[in-house]
């Protein structure tokens, strides 16, 4: 095996894990990691890399139901039958907001990707997002809603909407939903949390999408430099997640959400720089 391909894979999976959680866009990162980084099988093999990039994601979903599994479980024998229904209804809540991306997503894949992805889409989305960010926290006002007892399905439905606009690339599905989920009244615990609880659903959909699609174009099963691969870059996902999501709702009990925006904008345009040059570069 490749051990330095092993070790750029870490490096993937660090970025997966921090950027799939905090508001800045996982797509934005990846895609100047694959310029700087030059993985082989990202060259070698790009039906794999680019479902690859999608399957690292369950790593990250690992996270979420470690850090959650007592509030998630509805099950739970310590919780009382009150609980366990508050728990149930936040997962109707949850199966609600993850309608538009799920449908929207599955028709338009090929479409957003053999279209939307590139270098501009995603800068353009960064900086547009990072300024919203930024516009909404100076214009923000008390929440009306604190707990998901609050969350009504018509709202969780209107979060949903807000996650369909991360099906752009750069625009970041954490992102997308926080910004919605502030925007419709939400504090910034719940907003966080929810969009962290959204992403099981959309990002198992998305993983058993790619994965299926792949088999069917390239045949079932994988090498063993693939499977090693696919392994080391999910368990990375995983353990960086636990230290991202701690560390983003560490954050917000003393903080906004502006960091992010003006880091988004930094981002957004050294993308465009980089690109710009590139392709400056190219001419010479």
């Amino acid at each position: 095996m490749d051990i330095i391909e092993l070790l750029k894979t870490v490096v993937i999976g660090v970025i997966q894990g921090i950027t799939e959680w905090l508001p800045i866009s996982s797509t934005g990162h990846m895609i100047l990691a694959d310029q700087l980084i030059h993985v082989k099988m990202a060259a070698a093999d790009p039906a794999f890399w680019e479902m690859f990039l999608v399957i690292i994601q369950f790593g990250s979903i690992l996270a979420v139901l470690t850090l959650y599994f007592h509030k998630l479980n509805p099950f739970s024998p310590k919780k009382s039958l009150q609980k366990k229904r508050q728990t149930w209804s936040l997962w109707a809540k949850v199966l609600v907001a993850s309608i538009p991306a799920g449908v929207v997503g599955l028709l338009l894949d090929d479409f957003i990707t053999g279209k939307l992805y590139g270098y501009v889409t995603v800068a353009v989305a960064l900086i547009v997002y990072g300024v919203a960010f930024i516009l909404i926290e100076n214009r923000r006002r008390k929440p009306k809603i604190e707990s998901f007892e609050q969350l009504t399905y018509k709202t969780a439905f209107f979060i949903g909407m807000f996650q369909m606009l991360s099906l752009i690339p750069g625009t970041s599905r954490s992102g997308s939903t926080i910004l919605g989920a502030v925007l419709l009244g939400c504090s910034r615990y719940v907003s966080a949390e929810f969009s962290f609880f959204m992403a099981v659903p959309a990002m198992l959909g998305a993983s058993g999408y790619k994965l299926l699609k792949y088999f069917l174009k390239a045949g079932f099963g994988f090498t063993s430099m693939q499977l090693a691969i696919l392994l080391v870059g999910m368990f990375t996902a995983f353990v960086v997640s636990v230290f991202a999501i701690k560390f983003l709702m560490s954050f917000i009990k003393k903080h906004d959400f502006k960091p992010f925006g003006w880091y988004r904008i930094a981002l957004g345009a050294v993308v465009l720089l980089y690109f710009l040059c590139s392709e400056v570069w190219k001419v010479f």
